[in-house]
Order: C-alpha cells, then structure tokens, then sequence
C-alpha cells in the first residue's frame, strides 16, 4: 500500500506543476490580450493594421490550456462543486468510502469515455492538420489535444485520489498525511 501511496504523492506534485502552469498561463493570456487592444487602437490611430486574428486565438487556446490543465488541480484541491448537507458531518472514512465509491464508479469511467470519444477527432485533426477558419487562424490539432491531456491528468489525479481514499478506508490515515505534507514539502513556494 505504501507504494501505492507514494504513486499518489507523486502525482500530486505533478498535479502542482500543472496549477502552477495554469496560474502562469492566466498572466499571459492578460499580457496578450493588452497587447492585442493597444496595437489595435494604436493601428487605427496610425492607419497600419497591427492586430492580428493570431493573437485573439492565441488566447482562446490559452484559456482553453488554462481550463483543461485546472481539472486534476481542481479535483486534487476538492475545490470542485459539491452537495455536502451530511458530507460534512461524517467522519473522514465516511467521507473517504464516499469518495473511493464516487470516484472508482462514476468519475474514473468518465474519465475513459471521454478519452474513447475524444481521441479519434483529435487524431483526425492532425492528420488533416485541421485549421482555423478564421483569416490567420492557427491549427486546430494542438488546442483539441489539450482535451485528451486533460482527460488523461484527471484519469491519474483520480486514481491517486481512489488509491488515498482506499488508504483511509483501510485505517492507514497517517501514512497518507505523511505522504500528502511531504508532497506538499516538496514543492516550490512551500
């Protein structure tokens, strides 16, 4: 069980990295959307077209990234919407076989399914190397890829959380906050 929970660990602290990148990814998507705005306003005043279709979408698929690389931080975090009228009063191995039961019957074959259907579109998109249809669009193929990663990290961040719930029902409670702290130890701002 103890490598188990080391597997949960380290993904935790991928599953960091990936907040961390999505925070960084949010300061980005404000620098070019600034500098889409000036250049355009500043184009207008001088006659040149310094804006560009690029740009917009540019930050469409950095949104989307933003967006995708959140669900394993999310679901990590217990950030993501819940119903908890009794949830909250039961002890933490009710919640964890909660947890475990959700996770391994509900979100986990999501998670398949949505890797089954998304995967062939995406596929298709780049061997057609599919386009925008805007003027001086980008490639569709990377943005629709962020589906099937986002698919994939929820998939492992959920059987970390299944493997760590499975731990608390079991009783091994301090293996796994011993475990969690070290993660958490170990990574940067920590």
């Amino acid at each position: 069980m103890k490598t188990l929970l080391k597997f949960a660990a380290a993904v935790d602290r991928f599953t960091e990295w990936q907040g961390l990148l999505s925070a960084l990814l949010v300061l980005v998507v404000i620098l070019i959307g600034f500098y889409n705005v000036v250049t355009r306003y500043i184009g207008q005043w001088i006659g040149v077209t310094l804006s560009s279709n690029v740009y917009i979408e540019l930050q469409w698929y950095l949104f989307s990234a933003i967006f995708f690389l959140g669900f394993a931080y999310i679901l990590k975090h217990h950030i993501n919407v819940r119903v908890d009228f009794f949830y909250s009063r039961w002890s933490e191995r009710g919640r964890a076989r909660l947890d475990f039961w959700g996770t391994v019957l509900c979100l986990i074959p999501f998670c398949l399914l949505g890797l089954y259907v998304t995967f062939s579109p995406v596929l298709r998109s780049w061997v057609t190397w599919e386009m925008s249809n805007d003027a001086n669009g980008l490639p569709r193929a990377p943005v629709k890829s962020l589906i099937v990663m986002a698919f994939s990290f929820l998939l492992i961040q959920a059987i970390a959380q299944a493997i760590r719930y499975y731990a608390i029902m079991r009783g091994d409670t301090e293996i796994v906050h011993t475990l969690y702290s070290q993660a958490a130890e170990e990574l940067p701002g920590a």
